[in-house]
């Protein structure tokens, strides 16, 4: 198989021109054109650089043959690079970018990154109408694992993905986005192939695009070049490698061996890992766990290599690994130790998730770090703001037989059941509806209860009236709670539906929040009772 998306006469590698300076543009991408090249890689976030793209291809003679792959759906703001996969922003950045080439055609539009607050599948279904419109020939994927690969090529006509190959970056490879796109027959675009202007002096440019010509008959190297010589010299060893690559070996699993096994416990922050971890100890696995030795995973798996190469034959490894990149260099050692690696996922929903990080934390504290001490804590293991938690969410990809593991062993999350007492736990805005009164009846009048509220602008008076309301209607003790941090993007664990405020009361109070109640109004009290595993009840009139 060849890179489906080239021509058996084409050279398999392009011109990355990101960095191309202007002043040097016309005979840069004139001597890449002259060598043969024909791919021109661009963006609508690099700045004038399609402009610039554009008016040396024209003076060159190039434009005809040249195939011009762009990218959208990034933003720029204060110099930050920002997704963006609405369709209204796909759409847009690609007639801006037709409007900046001129009249050339745009033969690969690329989505620049995937955005997370965006449905996938809403990025995936603007991509295609743009081919469906004629505004793009071909449409494509850039910075994305396998995983996002594959729900797209379900919505879209994927014709290529982008991501970095380099010495430095063999994620694609050992997340097996290489092998998917070999699979699929569609082409992979190797950007950043030295390594980035940083790491480029590291190498020798010619060996390492030969390695990646090498790798797969789908892989299409684009490097960047500020000079003239630079494109020539990639052309040529696209020249030189001109026969198709071999295709890819498949992996196989290790070779069983009943005296050994490697244990790869994975799952999100705040899934139970350390737990599950424990329970393997006891029985006499040897632990080993970035947050105690420190480092990288990548650093682990030589750990463990040292470990196995020193005797050890049953270890435990119990880390947050949510790729296929990570996960596939325990599974190498394993396998060069002939020694079969099994992997336990801990399928912890996000609200459970962070119901365990927030008891992590007011276990060390004793109380709610403010967003400031959580700041100063990033660096911690396991002190984590909510966005890093649901940023991990978002990366993870469930582990597959298919990656090389004897088995993958799913564990549905299961809360182990607690002694405490049952509470009240309202919500300030509730008590404005009229249900309020029957709603609070609904809870046990002698229990604790707690009145808390989110108000960014610290004014209490709606959490007091609400506690007063609260306090003439029971007999137990009633306790407030506030959190007065901003909106946006979470920086707290106490905004609603995050669990913090009640958790903490409970931890106080010995209240069990699962035998508790939840009296609120609206999607967040009724999504922090869910998380809760409490009985939630609705201030709200029934809707008629």
């Amino acid at each position: 198989m060849t890179a489906a998306w080239l021509e058996p006469a084409e050279l398999r590698i392009g011109l990355g021109c990101m960095r191309l300076p202007a002043e040097s543009a016309p005979e840069t991408i004139a001597a890449a054109a002259e060598a043969g090249i024909t791919v021109f890689d661009t963006a609508r976030a690099y700045e004038g650089n399609e402009e610039t793209l554009a008016r040396a291809l024209r003076s060159c003679g190039a434009s005809a043959s040249a195939r011009i792959v762009t990218k959208g759906g990034m933003s720029r703001p204060g110099g930050a690079w920002v997704a963006d996969g609405r369709a209204k922003a796909i759409r847009a950045d690609c007639e801006t970018s037709l409007a900046a080439l001129d009249g050339l055609p745009i033969d690969l539009y690329l989505l620049h990154a995937p955005d997370p607050r965006t449905p996938w599948r809403t990025s995936m279904r603007a991509l295609g109408r743009l081919v469906e419109d004629g505004l793009a020939h071909r449409i494509g994927l850039a910075n994305v694992n396998r995983t996002q690969l594959d729900e797209a090529f379900a919505d879209a006509p994927v014709a290529a993905v982008q991501v970095a190959i380099s010495p430095f970056d063999d994620r694609a490879l050992r997340g097996g986005l290489v092998e998917r796109c070999e699979e699929l027959g569609i082409a992979l675009l190797a950007h950043s192939p030295l390594g980035g202007p940083k790491r480029a002096g590291r190498v020798d440019a010619e060996e390492t695009l030969a390695w990646l010509l090498g790798l797969s008959p789908v892989v299409v190297p684009i490097p960047g070049a500020r000079r003239p010589e630079t494109a020539r010299s990639a052309a040529r060893v696209a020249a030189a490698a001109a026969a198709p690559a071999p295709a890819r070996k498949r992996r196989s699993a290790a070779p069983s061996r009943t005296d050994a096994e490697i244990v790869l416990v994975m799952g999100v922050p705040g899934a139970g890992k350390s737990r599950v971890a424990a329970e393997y100890t006891t029985r006499g696995y040897t632990r080993l766990n970035r947050d105690e030795q420190g480092g990288s995973l990548r650093r682990l798996a030589a750990v463990l290599d040292e470990k196995l190469a020193a005797g050890a034959r049953r270890v435990v490894l119990d880390n947050t690994y949510l790729t296929r990149a990570s996960r596939n260099e325990v599974v190498e050692v394993a396998a060069r130790h002939g020694i079969t690696a099994r992997c336990v996922w801990l399928d912890a929903p996000l609200a459970q998730a962070q119901v365990n990080l927030v008891e992590r934390l007011l276990e060390r504290f004793g109380s709610l770090p403010t967003p400031a001490q959580l700041w100063e804590l990033r660096k911690e293991p396991g002190m984590l703001a909510p966005t890093s938690q649901m940023r991990a969410f978002r990366e993870l990809e469930p582990p597959s037989d298919d990656e090389g593991f004897s088995a993958v062993e799913l564990v549905p999350f299961v809360r182990a059941s607690s002694s405490g007492k049952a509470g009240v736990l309202v919500a300030a805005r509730a008590m404005t509806e009229p249900g309020w009164e029957d709603a609070l009846a609904q809870g046990a009048p002698d229990a604790p209860h707690l009145v808390y509220d989110w108000n960014p602008d610290d004014d209490q008076a709606t959490l007091a009236a609400a506690s007063a309301r609260v306090a003439a209607s029971v007999s137990g003790a009633v306790q407030t709670a506030l959190c007065p941090h901003p909106a946006g993007p979470p920086t707290c664990w106490c905004r609603p539906p995050l669990p913090g405020l009640p958790l903490a009361f409970a931890r106080e109070h010995g209240v069990d929040p699962a035998r508790s109640v939840v009296i609120g109004s609206g999607t967040a009290h009724k999504t922090l009772a869910a998380a809760l595993g409490a009985r939630y009840v609705s201030a709200e009139p029934p809707t008629p």
